[in-house]
């Protein structure tokens, strides 16, 4: 799932999501932060794993497949333990020709989660159900059945949890803040990589990486650290679940007005959901809507922001006229906020008059705070409206049905490893990430480069119009890219007929000739 912001308080860091997975030496870079102890030296580590044979239908196709769920234990060229990752992948049984079937290599976000979401809530076996009309999942027991909109027919899946998250961590002299940063873990995970395509003999198979919001951060990095040197992995496509790549577009600082501009379209998309907006504007339909919201926010809002104090007075009432048709805001709460209105506030502020708040992840939720006052949401109820049931589904399936011994805690989304996070990319001091330009460069390396991107309209997470400013630029060529959008939010599989479209469209991102 997530991608968490850089700097959050503790009461807020739970469910913030971003602005808000090796066997050669992995080159490590250390943190001041202690954050996470390393396991004590012993003489030799034996990985803990365990192999289970399952059986499934999957689109009304019988499949029969093994899980091997366990630990990877990279080493340093002298062959001292360095990290333990925990994976868990599935290989169909009744596969001829392995440089036929592909393997996808899937990863969630944070930086700090595990992988359950992706796993338990699209691309695994089984799947936890979750209310798809945005009501809160209460508590246990949940629904969790077998998933028919599993993509094990198409694709042998590896789910990988970085140091720090699920079972992984680092090892001997290492500490976790050793692999937390966005070069520290593409290196960890592209050293996995390399490890499982030896151990598989998979090296001739079509490659993809499959990751969900800071996942897609991770990806777009991994690529660059798999097909930048000799010994490279050249990868058939990535596939962006909520895309997060340059941060540019998602951190509100004094000066930056790029987040105004990307987010306006998502506002317009939640004040049409919450019936916010008037009835001629009703009347066109949700993307008919939200793409005069993009081309007001790409043109005159963006023209008055870059203006400034210069804009002229007859201008800005023009605006914030417009601003209010597309956000559902008042004319006068835009005023004070110098038509500048951040996700936190707008997921306050939309609904005030009901004393309800929206979700960030996806503002389709509502919910209550103890203060109907405030400035900003006390939590995120489209967080704490599927973490119990995502969090009792993979322990569930990890002892029941796949039989995992380890009895170490499961860590499903750190605070550690979020807030030991180096974001330099560069060895300079930089202010906003940006890996963008590393599918780019991938791409130009790589004519057989796709790239998928998965889009909710609802995310105030990872706006979608930041997605697409990001894939205009960044000398990424778009005729290998290909947007898809769903009336849902940041895990837009949480909604069952964007669960459906969402799993034909991947479906079809692995057969690109197949309309030829």
């Amino acid at each position: 799932m997530r991608a968490l912001t850089e700097k959050q308080t503790p009461s807020r860091l739970k469910w913030a999501s971003v602005l808000l997975p090796l066997l050669f030496t992995v080159s490590i870079v250390g943190h001041a932060e202690p954050a996470q102890k390393s396991e004590a030296k012993v003489d030799k580590l034996v990985p803990e794993v365990v192999t289970t044979k399952h059986r499934m239908t999957i689109q009304n196709q019988k499949i029969s497949y093994q899980a091997i769920s366990g630990e990877t234990i990279l080493e340093d060229d002298k062959g001292e333990p360095q990290a333990s990752i925990f994976s868990i992948t599935y290989l169909r049984d009744d596969v001829q020709d392995s440089s036929k079937r592909p393997v996808t290599f899937i990863f969630n976000g944070g930086p700090g989660s595990a992988s359950l979401w992706l796993h338990m809530g699209l691309f695994g076996p089984k799947r936890v159900i979750v209310p798809g009309d945005a009501k809160d999942d209460g508590a246990a027991p949940y629904r969790i059945e077998a998933n028919d909109y599993s993509l094990l027919d198409e694709s042998d899946l590896v789910f990988i949890d970085p140091v720090g998250t699920g079972f992984s961590r680092a090892l001997g002299e290492k500490k976790g803040a050793d692999f937390w940063g966005v070069k520290e873990d593409a290196q960890s995970i592209a050293e996995f990589m390399r490890r499982w395509l030896i151990e598989h003999k998979r090296w001739n198979s079509p490659k993809y990486l499959a990751g969900e919001s800071y996942g897609t951060t991770r990806a777009a990095a991994l690529v660059d650290e798999l097909q930048g040197g000799w010994t490279d992995i050249s990868v058939n496509g990535v596939m962006l679940i909520s895309s997060i790549l340059d941060f540019s577009h998602a951190r509100y600082q004094p000066g930056n007005n790029q987040p105004y501009i990307g987010f306006l379209p998502t506002m317009a998309a939640t004040a049409f959901y919450h019936n916010k907006v008037n009835d001629a504007d009703k009347a066109l339909g949700l993307e008919a809507f939200v793409e005069q919201a993009r081309q007001f926010a790409i043109k005159d809002y963006a023209l008055a922001l870059l203006q400034g104090s210069r804009l002229a007075q007859s201008d800005y009432q023009s605006v914030r006229k417009q601003l209010a048709r597309f956000t559902g805001l008042s004319e006068s709460y835009l005023d004070r906020v110098n038509l500048r209105v951040s996700a936190s506030r707008y997921t306050k502020e939309l609904l005030r008059d009901q004393d309800l708040t929206v979700g960030r992840l996806d503002s389709r939720y509502t919910g209550k705070d103890y203060d109907s006052g405030g400035d900003s949401t006390d939590n995120d109820p489209s967080g704490y409206g599927i973490d119990g049931a995502y969090t009792a589904a993979i322990h569930q399936y990890l002892y029941e049905d796949l039989g995992v011994k380890l009895s170490r805690p499961f860590n499903v989304l750190s605070t550690d490893v979020n807030r030991g996070w180096n974001w330099n990319i560069s060895g300079k001091q930089m202010h906003y990430v940006n890996v963008a330009p590393y599918l780019g460069q991938a791409q130009r390396e790589n004519k057989d480069l796709r790239i998928f991107v998965g889009n909710g309209y609802f995310d105030f997470a990872t706006p979608f119009f930041a997605t697409e400013n990001t894939f205009a630029d960044n000398g990424i060529d778009n005729s290998r890219v290909t947007m898809h959008y769903y009336k849902a939010g940041h895990m837009m599989y949480v909604e069952p007929a964007s669960l459906a479209q969402l799993v034909q469209d991947i479906r079809a991102f692995y057969h690109p000739n197949a309309a030829k």
